[in-house]
């Protein structure tokens, strides 16, 4: 013989049920490990700070080119076109906060890692860009937010896009023209 279920001991049955975990929770990628995020920092660094060298007249700056890897890291062959292009669109136009004002006389750049989360063989960083321009008497200071994606192809790890995050940024190392 079955017994029914008393009214009190269903009551606690289904609450039981419904505190329980659900596979179709949806559960927050896997943040990534500590020297990992280090070493993408470093690779997104170089890779902006070479753009906001290309605002200081060439005697300046550091005249190499980019590098193709930056401590590991990767930077795709289109992102590095890109790159290329930036680099030289920044250095052919005005060099002055203002038009036909005094030149920049230096630039620096750093980042501020918010998170960088792994999903398959994606990793996303996100983080604040700080720049700084110096001008004659004067500096610009701007703090922009930015996206860096990577992709990862067992230990390699490549460099595959970037992004302004705020709509209304206008980034000073960020050339004019969208192709980016």
């Amino acid at each position: 013989m079955v017994r029914p279920w008393p009214r009190a001991g269903l009551a606690v049955a289904l609450a039981a049920c419904l505190l329980a975990p659900s596979s179709t929770v949806r559960r927050e990628d896997p943040a990534v490990e500590d020297y990992v995020t280090e070493q993408l920092t470093v690779a997104a660094s170089t890779f902006l700070r070479r753009r906001s060298q290309a605002l200081v007249p060439k005697h300046d700056r550091d005249p190499r080119t980019m590098p193709t890897e930056v401590q590991g890291v990767r930077i795709s062959p289109a992102l590095m076109r890109s790159q290329e292009r930036a680099v030289r669109e920044l250095e052919t136009r005005n060099r002055a906060p203002v038009e036909g004002g005094p030149a920049y006389t230096g630039a620096r750049t750093r980042l501020d890692v918010s998170r960088a989360v792994r999903s398959g063989d994606r990793i996303t960083l996100e983080a604040v860009e700080h720049t700084e321009v110096r001008y004659g008497g004067g500096e610009v200071t701007q703090s922009i937010r930015r996206r860096f994606e990577f992709r990862t192809r067992g230990e390699q790890i490549t460099l595959v896009a970037e992004r302004v995050l705020d709509p209304d940024a206008r980034p000073v190392n960020d050339p004019v023209s969208p192709d980016r």
